[in-house]
Parts: C-alpha cells; sequence; structure tokens
C-alpha cells in the first residue's frame, strides 16, 4: 500500500504541477482565454493560479505540508469550474458537452484532493514531513525517555 500511496500522490501531484508550469510558460495565451470567460485581471490571475497550482502539485508529490497543497488545490478548482466552465449557460451542444465534462473532471480532481485531506494531518509514508517527523522523534527520545517530560 506504500508503494501504491507514493505512486498516487506522483500522478496526482505530478498532475498539478505540470499544470502549474503550462500557466505559467503560457500565461498570455491563457490569459486572452481566461479574459474572454471574464476574468478580471486575467494574466495577474493565470500566474497567480500558476503558482498555486505548481507549489500544490510538489507539496502532495513530496508530501510536504500536504494539506496546505490541497488546499491550494481545491482553493484553485471550486472557482476556476465555475467562472471558465460555465456548461448550464452554454446553448451550443459540443460546447456544453466539452464544459460539462471539464467541470465534471474538475469536481473529481476536487473529490479526490478532499479525499487525500483525511489523513494529511500525520506525515505521509516516503514523504519529506515523515522524515522530518523521525528526525524530531530521534531528538526528543533519549534511551526511551522523552525528553520533552523533562523539566527545562
Amino acid at each position: 500500500m506504500r508503494a501504491l500511496h507514493v505512486l498516487g500522490r506522483a500522478i496526482f501531484g505530478g498532475f498539478f504541477a505540470y499544470n502549474g508550469i503550462n500557466h505559467l510558460q503560457h500565461s498570455a495565451g491563457m490569459a486572452q482565454y481566461a479574459a474572454a470567460k471574464g476574468v478580471p485581471a486575467a494574466e495577474q490571475a493565470v500566474q497567480a493560479t500558476g503558482v498555486m497550482l505548481l507549489a500544490g502539485g510538489l507539496s502532495i508529490m513530496a508530501g510536504l505540508k500536504p494539506r496546505q497543497g490541497l488546499a491550494a488545490i481545491i482553493a484553485f478548482l471550486v472557482p476556476v469550474s465555475l467562472q471558465m466552465h460555465r456548461f448550464w449557460e452554454e446553448s451550443d451542444a459540443q460546447t456544453r458537452q466539452t464544459e460539462t465534462i471539464q467541470f465534471m473532471k474538475n469536481m473529481a480532481l476536487v473529490g479526490a484532493a478532499l479525499t487525500l485531506m483525511h489523513g494529511s494531518d500525520r506525515p505521509w509514508p516516503a514523504s519529506i514531513d515523515s522524515v522530518r517527523a523521525a528526525d524530531e522523534e530521534m531528538f526528543v527520545r533519549l534511551g526511551g525517555r522523552d525528553l520533552r517530560a523533562l523539566p527545562a
């Protein structure tokens, strides 16, 4: 299960990290599309969301502060889905279908991120947080004694 968790994190987080890099590399073109969808300050919004995606994806992949990384992903997906993929407003059948698919894909990703939130309050297997926690434990315990319990 540990290997599956690490593989799943790499795939899930990698998806967001890749898209964050894509936002940053192609912000001018993406900003035009975002502006056409009614996003104010579109270029800055694309760059800011690119940073959110990259930071969230790397956080998930590395297991470094995953709760914050997942929150960044969710904070991106929900408003973007509601602003950019308004399938309910589309009259053209093909456009409606495309926007519905994009909206539902994003909602599935929100569901996956929410699922990963469970257990993100403790270090994930093979993560930076687990290594940091192990180092901390090494200094807190000495010879079976909990050094935190000693008087200062």
